[in-house]
């Protein structure tokens, strides 16, 4: 009987996502995670279905500023995932990483899917050629390039974790990214969602033109 073609099982090589969402959008002025891009669909809702639409099992969302406010949002959805709340998510983005890591790292586990959501539009098809890739060669990073952009999501193999809950909270995690990026790892990528970075109003209204469909942002309605 014809069906929905099956996507890509990762159960022998188990690579939960980790989506960060927990800082205060203090550009944008407000939660980027509530934001819309679409009719009953947000930023949080876009980039979560996205990695179930991948067909990555466990998703783990990094929440903190606002988080009431944004799980109502996200609540509504009925989108499968698991929530954690980082408290301290003022202290830096490596923080919400390391609250999600805190609950994806278990046995079995070979690296973990990273990704913002300030890059919502990114595809599941960029999804699945990153975790492909890491398949393929076990790089200890795995991320999209393009003309030298680099992009997300990003695969970070088990072997860094303890080198993350090293890292120096002010620096982050790019200084880890950046030592241990090789020629097999990165992914030449021709999906601009994968390199929209939405961070301002003036992206935020920048992105609506280019993936929303035409949906008026809240930007519009407010002025």
């Amino acid at each position: 009987m014809a069906g929905r073609k099956a996507l890509p099982s990762y159960d022998a090589c188990v690579i939960p996502a980790i989506v960060l969402a927990a800082g205060k959008s203090a550009r944008m002025g407000r939660a980027k995670a509530n934001l819309p891009i679409g009719p009953d669909d947000t930023f949080l809702t876009h980039v979560v279905r996205t990695l179930l639409d991948a067909g990555i099992d466990d998703v783990v969302v990094v929440l903190g500023h606002e988080i009431d406010a944004v799980l109502a949002g996200f609540a509504r959805s009925g989108l499968r995932s698991r929530v954690v709340e980082n408290a301290d998510y003022a202290s830096g983005q490596l923080s919400s990483l390391l609250a999600g890591l805190s609950v994806v790292d278990r046995p079995g586990v070979a690296a973990t899917l990273v990704t913002l959501v300030d890059v919502p539009f990114v595809s599941p098809a960029t999804v699945r050629v990153v975790i492909d890739r890491y398949q393929r060669t076990h790089a200890p990073i795995v991320r999209p390039t393009r003309g030298g952009q680099h992009g997300h999501p990003l695969v970070v193999a088990r072997s860094l974790f303890d080198e993350l809950r090293r890292a120096d909270p002010v620096q982050g995690a790019k200084p880890l990214v950046r030592a241990h990026a090789t020629p097999e790892g990165d992914v030449e990528i021709d999906d601009e969602g994968a390199f929209a970075d939405i961070d301002t109003p003036e992206d935020y209204e920048r992105a609506i033109r280019t993936f929303g469909g035409g949906v008026r942002s809240v930007l519009e309605e407010d002025s």
